[in-house]
């Protein structure tokens, strides 16, 4: 007669390593900071857009020459606060003609038909860098430029300027105090991961001591092990917000001009840093705590 068949069970081995458990945990605490700094990086990068659109008009001297035009383009265009773009100064002539057109466009009245020459002037619009739109450089911008030979008046809309830099920086702080928040949650999170997941090695911490290990030898393998969960980790979360990310920017085509790939491939490799780091970190702390503990304590 047959003897009866049990089904199979697996067994845990005393005193193993949650390995993959601690690699998730990690990777979804990595993932959740790394939302967060994308999100910090697209705010960046949208005040960036926004002050750089901010413009100011130069208006120039009546019937200047076209050698005294050129001269103060060259001269605007080496200014430090000038914008560029590929290169080029982001300057544009707009000559008292075109003023009017545009004039025409926006009330829907033609002044030219009941006056007999055209008050307008001719003006240079700049656009600014982004670092200096704040009150203080815009001071010292205007009067800079109303120093210049064949300028007659500078405007901008100081009102303008002087929302966005308060709203900016408003929303900035904001965004910065949660992410200390945040990353000092996660750090948290995972020390607390790796501090359980060496809880169950803490017999075999004690007995390779008790052996006469050093600590070194003793420490080294769970070292080893906590930088690799770490690296893997980082590298997990960095290809899921990879793939976040492309699939916001096929979602939402406007993020697309809020796209800065060297600083997004700098969060990323700060990601996979983190992990690393606090992996190494948090498994040597656990290792130190064991290795300090009593026997009694250990139970």
């Amino acid at each position: 007669m047959a003897a009866p068949t049990h089904p199979s069970t697996r067994k845990k081995k005393l005193g193993s390593y949650p390995t993959l458990l601690v690699v998730f945990s990690i990777t979804l605490a990595l993932v959740v900071i790394g939302l967060f700094g994308l999100l910090l990086l697209h705010a960046h990068k949208l005040s960036e857009v926004v002050r750089e659109n901010l413009e100011v008009q130069v208006y120039l001297d009546r019937d200047l020459p076209e050698t005294e035009l050129l001269r103060l383009q060259q001269d605007l265009g080496q200014q430090p606060y000038v914008a560029e773009k590929n290169g080029r100064p982001q300057i544009r002539f707009v000559s008292k003609e075109e003023g009017a057109r545009q004039l025409l466009q926006s009330t829907g009245e033609d002044f030219r038909q009941f006056l007999s020459d055209n008050p307008l002037r001719d003006a240079y619009v700049l656009k600014i860098k982004p670092e200096y739109t704040d009150t203080m450089h815009l001071h010292q911008l205007d009067r800079s430029l109303a120093t210049e030979r064949g300028v007659f008046e500078v405007q901008y809309p100081q009102n303008l300027f002087a929302s966005i830099n308060e709203n900016l920086t408003r929303v900035s702080l904001v965004l910065l105090g949660f992410a200390a928040v945040l990353v000092f949650v996660v750090v948290i999170l995972i020390n607390n991961t790796i501090k359980l997941a060496l809880y169950s090695q803490r017999f075999l911490i004690r007995s390779m001591q008790l052996v006469g290990a050093t600590r070194m030898f003793i420490q080294g393998p769970f070292l080893r092990r906590a930088t690799w969960q770490g690296l893997a980790s980082g590298v997990v979360a960095a290809l899921i917000l990879v793939a976040l990310l492309q699939y916001a920017y096929l979602e939402v085509k406007e993020l697309e001009l809020l796209r800065d790939d060297l600083r997004i491939g700098l969060l990323l490799l700060a990601v996979v840093g983190v992990g690393v780091g606090i992996g190494f970190l948090s498994s040597a702390r656990a290792v130190s705590k064991y290795l300090k503990m009593s026997l009694d304590d250990l139970y």
